[in-house]
């Protein structure tokens, strides 16, 4: 009996979020969709927009895993997963015992495809898309949660969209010119009720 999808499958009971008060909750594996949605958007970006080879489905496959581990650690909060780069350096080796764990969940002859995957979010031609989707997704949750009124996510919104603009991608520059906008608006000022 191999465990791995049933453990895959409970990213839906990791809540995310965890220091602050949410109008609606998120689980991980609301975020993790977000991210591949995200991640291959830029990806689209970059090669139909940009001109710049690039593989949207395998960005999306990355992002699908990039945050797998925590099916087994938990969602540490961002502030304190960086508040040291020795705190940081540890949890990156609890992360990476935590995905070597769950690849021991699979049959022989699987591992070397998902240990590809969970790799591949770390490819340095990859890497910075699926980042760039993980701080976007992030900002978005804050602009979902100020749209409820929960002031508590105005500093993380503020701090996430600097980190998202200091890391100067187009992709990224594309994304916030022709796409989130909308994400501030209802879904009446979008106009599919008309």
């Amino acid at each position: 009996m191999n465990h791995f999808f049933a453990y895959l499958f409970r990213m839906k009971h990791i809540k995310r979020w965890g220091l602050m008060r949410n109008a609606s909750e998120e689980n991980l594996e609301e975020h993790t969709l977000e991210v591949a949605l995200l991640a291959h958007a830029l990806a689209s970006i970059r090669r139909d927009v940009l001109g710049i080879p690039c593989d949207p489905e395998r960005v999306a496959a990355a992002a699908m895993f990039h945050d797998a581990s925590e099916i087994l650690t938990g969602d540490l909060p961002t502030p304190v997963k960086y508040m040291t780069a020795e705190l940081t350096g540890a949890y990156r080796e609890i992360e990476h015992a935590a995905e070597e764990k769950l690849l021991s969940f699979l049959p022989q002859e699987l591992c070397g495809t998902y240990r590809t995957l969970f790799a591949l979010a770390h490819d340095p031609e990859v890497y910075p898309l699926v980042k760039a989707a993980d701080r976007l997704a992030a900002y978005i949750k804050c602009v979902e949660e100020l749209k409820s009124g929960n002031a508590e996510f105005r500093r993380a919104a503020e701090q996430t969209m600097a980190s998202i603009r200091a890391m100067e991608l187009p992709e990224l520059t594309y994304f916030l010119a022709h796409f989130l906008p909308s994400f501030e608006l209802t879904l009446d000022e979008m106009g599919l009720l008309e």
